[in-house]
C-alpha cells in the first residue's frame, strides 16, 4: 500500500477546490440577481474592477458585503462544527445541540429587550456564548467527550432557551420581533460593520485550529490513550480546541444570529466526501461557506413578494438532513 509522504489527500483538496469553486458560482448569481440585474460577465469585471460605476456601487455597497458574511459565517460555523463533532468523537455533536449557539442568542435577547444597540447586540452574543462554553466544561469536567459531554450540552441548551422564551415575554411588540428576526437567523442589511469583525477572528482562529489542533484532533479520534502514549497534551488540546471552536461560532452568531444546522451538516458531508480521518477543518469551511451562501441565495429569491431570513431555510433543509441522519445512525447501531 502506497503512503503519500506529504500527508495530503488529493481527495481531501478536491472536495475543498470544488467546494470553494461553487461557492465563487453561486456568489456571481447572487450579486447579480435583484431588482437591477446584471450579467454574470459584468459581475466579475466589477469584482476585478473593471465594472462602470453604477455596477461598482450596486455590487460593491449593497450586495457584496452581505455575501461576504454569508461566506464567512458559514465557514466560522463550519470549522466549529467539525471542532466539537471531532471533540465529542459524534456526529450529532455540534454548537446547536450543546448550547454554545443558545448561550449567544439568550445574551443578545436581553440587549434586544432592553433596547440596547447593534453593537451591544454583537458583544453580547460572543460573551454568552463564550460563557455557556466555558459553564459547560465547568459541569463536564475531564468527560469532553462522548455522550456525557452532549447530555450536559443539550441540558444547558434547554435552559437557555427557556431564559430565552421567558424574555419574550417581558419585551415589547417592536423589540420581540426584533427579537424573533435574529433568533432566527438573518442577513438581511448586513454590511461590512458585520463581516469585517468576522473576518479578523477567522483569520487569526482558523490558523490555530488547522496548524496547532488538526493533527492533535485526528489523533484523538484514536482515543485518550493512544493520544497521551503518541505525545499529545490532551487536556489543553481540548480545551483549547474547544474555546477556540465556540469562539468562531459566537461571533458568526453575533453577525448573522444562530443560524441553524450549518455547524451540523457541513462538517458531516464534508467528512462523507473526503472519507478522510479527523476533523477535516479546510474542507468543512468550504462546504459551510457554499452551504451558507447557496442557502441565502434561495432565502432571497424562492418567494417573489418577500425574502426569507436564511435559518428558514438552513432550518427546513436540516432539519431533514437530521432525521436522515439519525435514521442512519441508528441502523448503524452508533446511538
Amino acid at each position: 500500500m502506497r503512503r503519500n509522504p506529504s500527508g495530503v489527500r488529493p481527495r481531501t483538496v478536491a472536495v475543498g477546490l470544488i467546494a470553494a469553486v461553487a461557492t465563487f458560482v453561486v456568489g456571481v448569481f447572487s450579486l447579480g440577481t435583484g431588482d437591477f440585474p446584471i450579467a454574470p460577465a459584468d459581475v466579475v469585471a466589477t469584482l476585478f474592477g473593471e465594472g462602470d460605476p453604477a455596477h461598482e456601487f450596486i455590487i460593491g455597497e449593497l450586495r457584496l458585503p452581505r455575501l461576504i458574511t454569508a461566506v464567512l459565517v458559514g465557514a466560522a460555523l463550519a470549522a466549529g462544527g467539525a471542532v466539537f463533532q471531532s471533540l465529542v468523537r459524534n456526529p450529532l455533536g455540534s454548537p446547536d445541540m450543546l448550547g454554545v449557539t443558545n448561550g449567544a442568542s439568550t445574551a443578545a435577547l436581553v440587549v434586544v429587550v432592553v433596547g440596547g444597540s447593534d453593537l451591544q447586540l454583537s458583544i453580547a452574543a460572543v460573551a454568552g456564548g463564550m460563557a455557556a462554553t466555558l459553564l459547560i466544561q465547568l459541569i463536564a469536567g475531564r468527560a469532553l467527550h462522548g455522550f456525557r459531554f452532549i447530555l450536559i450540552g443539550i441540558g444547558m441548551a434547554a435552559v437557555l432557551t427557556g431564559i430565552s422564551s421567558y424574555l419574550l415575554t417581558r419585551g415589547q411588540q417592536m423589540e420581540n420581533a426584533r427579537a424573533l428576526l435574529w433568533q432566527t437567523g438573518s442577513l438581511d442589511g448586513r454590511d461590512w460593520t458585520q463581516a469585517v469583525p468576522l473576518l479578523v477572528v477567522l483569520g487569526a482562529v482558523l490558523p490555530f485550529l488547522v496548524l496547532a489542533c488538526g493533527p492533535g484532533l485526528r489523533i484523538l479520534e484514536m482515543g485518550d490513550d493512544a493520544a497521551s502514549a503518541l505525545g499529545v497534551p490532551v487536556p489543553l488540546l481540548r480545551n483549547g480546541a474547544l474555546l477556540a471552536a465556540a469562539l468562531l461560532v459566537s461571533f458568526a452568531a453575533a453577525a448573522a444570529g444562530p443560524v441553524a444546522f450549518v455547524a451540523l451538516i457541513a462538517p458531516h458531508l464534508a467528512k462523507r466526501l473526503t472519507r478522510a480521518p479527523g476533523p477535516n477543518l479546510l474542507p468543512s469551511i468550504a462546504v459551510g461557506a457554499l452551504l451558507l451562501s447557496g442557502a441565502d441565495f434561495i432565502a432571497q429569491h424562492a418567494l417573489d413578494d418577500r425574502a426569507l431570513p436564511v435559518g428558514v431555510v438552513t432550518g427546513l433543509v436540516g432539519g431533514v438532513y437530521l432525521v436522515w441522519l439519525l435514521t442512519t445512525e441508528r441502523r448503524a447501531g452508533r446511538i
